[in-house]
């Protein structure tokens, strides 16, 4: 656990960037959920990271604004009975947030039309369910 976290090939967030707090959990546990704390809050201050190049600092920044509070992302995961799981998941989660924020934009759409038997096979299509429920009708239109 005091290895930093491995986003990506060519970048791993250092532990000494990473924040955890602990507190108490809801959900199961029964009466250990009362005095044990095994719920975890990781924070990573994305804003002041030095192990990003600015180039994506910027894209994760932009593309995380709205989950971040001055510049720092918080993760909580109390979804587990042990710490230790919980601990685990929070930083999954975290790698996998990181990972799509400083992903490549995808290549623009290029814009298509539909092809003329596509448009032929459509308009038959709704001929034929038109004259289905024609047939249906009870009146004998």
């Amino acid at each position: 656990m005091d290895d930093g976290l491995r986003v990506t090939d060519r970048w791993t967030v250092p532990a000494a960037e990473l924040r955890e707090r602990f507190s108490r959990s809801s959900g199961p546990g029964g009466q250990g959920v009362n005095t044990t704390d095994s719920r975890v809050e990781l924070s990573f201050d994305l804003a002041g990271t030095t192990s990003l190049p600015p180039v994506l600092r910027e894209r994760a920044l932009e593309r995380l604004a709205g989950r971040l509070v001055d510049g720092v992302l918080t993760i909580a995961a109390s979804e587990h009975r042990a710490q230790l799981a919980n601990r685990e998941a929070a930083r999954e989660r975290l790698v996998a947030l990181l990972r799509e924020a400083v992903a490549p934009p995808p290549p623009p759409r290029r814009p298509t039309r539909p092809s003329r038997g596509a448009k032929e096979r459509r308009l038959a299509d709704k001929k034929r369910q038109s004259q289905r429920k024609r047939d249906r009708r009870a009146d004998g239109d």
